[in-house]
């Protein structure tokens, strides 16, 4: 069983990471920079940004080294940290296990981009016109928010053990 679980962990945050990279690659190979093309008309669009920043550029006017500190040390050492939690605590329940581990594959290849390009490329955008809006985001991205979610669902799996230590 360990080593199904360590298994499934590692192929996820791999999974992700190449998910991620192939998809940055061939937007920077293929599309041009600042560009926007349709992809389902002005709902879902393609674009070839590169993000200095964090979420939505935050932080991007930072001084280099602050910027080197909470863009790449701080995500760093927390993606370390979960991922050393993840792999010690066994009564993880599933979806929490598969959640972290898109949220540290989610990490991981926006830390290297970070490192190698000194930006994060963003591509895709979506629009239903002002009902629901994003910014500009990659799939790292969507593998920290699937991660999320996971964590989200996997805190409102009841945990009978903990309800009968409360009532005793």
């Amino acid at each position: 069983m360990k080593k199904n679980r360590t298994l499934l962990i590692s192929l996820i945050i791999v999974f992700n990471i190449a998910l991620d990279q192939v998809s940055k690659f061939w937007v920077r190979t293929n599309v041009l920079k600042k560009s926007q093309s349709e992809i389902i008309g002005d709902f879902f669009t393609l674009h070839n940004v590169e993000n200095t920043g964090a979420f939505l550029g935050l932080g991007s006017d930072f001084n280099p080294i602050l910027k080197i500190i909470l863009l790449n040390v701080l995500p760093v050492v927390v993606i370390t940290l979960v991922l050393i939690h993840i792999f010690r605590d066994k009564t993880l329940d599933r979806f929490s296990l598969i959640g972290f581990a898109c949220i540290i594959g989610g990490g991981i290849a926006n830390i290297y981009d970070r490192i190698l390009y000194s930006s994060v490329t963003d591509f895709l955008h979506i629009d239903l016109g002002g009902v629901f809006r994003t910014g500009i985001f990659n799939l790292a991205d969507v593998s920290v928010m699937v991660g999320m979610g996971l964590l989200i669902l996997g805190n409102f799996k009841k945990k009978p053990k903990e309800e009968e230590t409360l009532k005793v």
